[in-house]
């Protein structure tokens, strides 16, 4: 089965909830930049908290790009979706290597560090909504939680996770987003607290083979979930060629015209997807030529 999103509401439309399963789009990330374990789970957390937050979106043009900025060995990671269920993303420093944290685990905080989340929605205004805040522990699903809390005033618990297998492939990556309708009972409120609690990790319940389906009735089962619809998900890049020409031409005549007269071939590298596109001299002089 390949990676999909679920959206679906809960206590008479209280609660909306997407969950989503991204193993195929983080191992295919991990493969384009060939990640360390600690950069695949940061990047990966992003990625899945990527996937879910464009489905929310609702035209197809919309455009989301999440990028978290941190003081720690990783630099930064940037990720764009959008409302289709498609996704990508790189991190600045795909090979970060850092001992296991005190429980364990791949130390993703200390990866990024001490910095800030920025949320850009663009819908096709005038101007993008730009949302930002600090980042409160670098783990991404506790920061995402605190931005929809402070940025946009909407009560949310995100659960992000990836697992690596011994191979360091990617063995499990999903998530769920989990929010809160205005005006929604105070009961509902203290009854979901209670049971996110008490909810186990996203990578062990994907581990023991639970769909997103299974997993929104495990955290919202006693609400009366109801699936609205599903939609793959998968990392998509949409660079090509002709798009990299555009950006050449974007360039100018005279930063083209010297790289013509230094007479080596340029190579072009998408940071999203990692494709590389060279370009001789003579394309390069026919590029030039189209700038006129």
């Amino acid at each position: 089965m390949g990676d999909y999103i679920i959206r679906a509401t809960a206590a008479d439309n209280s609660i909306r909830a997407f969950a989503a399963t991204t193993r195929e789009t983080v191992e295919h990330a991990r493969k384009c930049h060939n990640t360390s374990p600690v950069a695949t789970a940061a990047l990966g957390r992003l990625l899945t908290a990527g996937s879910m937050m464009g489905s929310m979106m609702k035209g197809k043009k919309d455009l989301l790009t999440l990028q978290i900025k941190g003081t720690g060995a990783i630099g930064g990671i940037t990720v764009t979706a959008d409302s289709m269920g498609n996704v990508k993303g790189y991190a600045d420093e795909p090979v970060v290597l850092l001992p296991a944290n005190e429980a364990g685990k791949l130390d993703v905080s200390g990866a990024i560090g001490p910095g800030k989340l920025t949320v850009i929605r663009d819908i096709g205004m005038k101007e993008p909504y730009i949302g930002q805040t600090d980042l409160i522990s670098g783990e991404i699903a506790e920061d995402l939680t605190y931005y929809y809390a402070a940025s946009e005033q909407v009560p949310s618990s995100v659960a992000l996770g990836v697992l690596m297998s011994i191979e360091n492939t990617v063995k499990q990556a999903g998530g769920f987003i989990i929010q809160l309708m205005p005006e929604t009972d105070d009961g509902i409120i203290d009854e979901l607290e209670d049971r996110l609690k008490s909810v186990k990790p996203v990578t062990t319940m994907l581990e023991q083979g639970m769909t997103p389906e299974n997993i929104l009735e495990e955290v919202l089962g006693g609400f009366g979930v109801n699936i609205m619809d599903r939609m793959p998900t998968g990392f998509s890049c949409n660079c090509s060629r002709e798009r990299v020409e555009k950006a050449l031409i974007s360039v100018g005549r005279s930063e083209l015209e010297s790289m013509i007269r230094d007479g080596e071939p340029i190579e072009m590298n998408c940071h999203f997807c990692n494709t590389s596109y060279r370009y001789d001299i003579d394309e390069l002089k026919s590029i030039l030529d189209s700038c006129e």
